[in-house]
């Protein structure tokens, strides 16, 4: 294990690159930071903003970083300048989650704290659209290329599903009962997994119109992340309970748990993970300042 330090102030988000070594976090202080888990001491400084970071996207296609700036929009980062090369200017919320879909002409969806979901067109980054089903927070986005839809996951406890193209409401999944604060689509995208403020982890089957499979009780607080392993063997969840756990993708049984008492863990909530193709390893992020990486066996 290694823990990476440098962040002011809580780390809130971490972001894969295109290079399995390299990833980048970003958080309270307002820097985006890369990081190279060849060399984990030494972060490189790739911008920094007024306001808190809870939001990163990266584009590898174009080297490009989309940041989400509270109150201040959508930055577009151009990694090899380090430099902002546009800035978007979107309601002045709070932006928890930013999607880019390669499909068709491509958008950019932008998670708002207002309830609204931002569409942008992938080349230009001109706001489209704005998608409006909820008065309340919309939290996380995940896109399921097989059946080209995004979900939406809502304080209002709802997900909402839309037809990613023609970003009709598909369907609406009304089992949660506080925040959702992380969906994601099963690599072979026959499942959405979701979890939020009431610690449950709830399973969607896609192809049998979202029926529920089931649910468990996966932490003691608020899930934050779900994130699948690269093989997609596996899936990790971590909380504001200061754990981290790693479970069966296809039984869902509890395999690990990696956490203050066990593995000098994190002393705070972790917001976010990464599971990188490099060795197999899990990186996170916390309230606490600092990033682990983890070597999952």
């Amino acid at each position: 294990m290694a823990t990476l330090t440098g962040h002011r102030d809580c780390v809130y988000t971490l972001e894969r690159s295109g290079d399995a070594n390299i990833f980048y976090s970003a958080g309270g202080d307002g820097m985006v930071v890369a990081w190279n888990l060849n060399d984990p001491e030494n972060g490189e400084l790739m911008a920094r903003v007024s306001t808190s970071v809870y939001a990163l996207r990266h584009l590898p296609q174009r080297n490009l970083l989309l940041l989400g700036q509270n109150q201040e929009g959508l930055q577009v980062i151009d990694l090899a300048q380090k430099a902002v090369l546009k800035s978007v200017a979107l309601p002045k919320v709070a932006i928890f989650d930013i999607l880019h879909t390669s499909a068709g002409q491509g958008k950019v969806f932008v998670a708002m704290g207002n309830g609204a979901v931002c569409v942008l067109a992938a080349d230009t980054f001109e706001l489209q659209t704005i998608l409006r089903k909820s008065d309340k927070s919309a939290r996380c986005l995940a896109y399921n290329k097989r059946t080209n839809e995004l979900a939406v996951g809502y304080s209002d406890h709802a997900i909402r599903v839309f037809n990613a193209g023609t970003l009709e409401l598909k369907y609406e999944l009304a089992s949660h009962t506080n925040s959702v604060f992380s969906v994601v689509y099963s690599p072979d995208g026959k499942l959405l997994l979701s979890g939020g403020r009431d610690a449950h982890l709830r399973v969607w089957e896609v192809e049998e119109q979202y029926k529920e499979r089931g649910y468990v009780i996966a932490h003691m607080y608020t899930i934050n992340h779900i994130t699948y392993s690269p093989d997609g063997q596996y899936f990790a969840t971590c909380s504001m309970d200061k754990s981290i756990k790693v479970w069966d993708a296809e039984t869902f049984k509890l395999l690990k748990v990696i956490d203050k008492v066990r593995n000098a863990s994190h002393g705070t909530s972790v917001n976010k993970l990464f599971w990188s193709a490099h060795q197999n390893q899990l990186v996170s992020c916390s309230d606490d300042r600092t990033i682990s990486v983890w070597d999952i066996k």
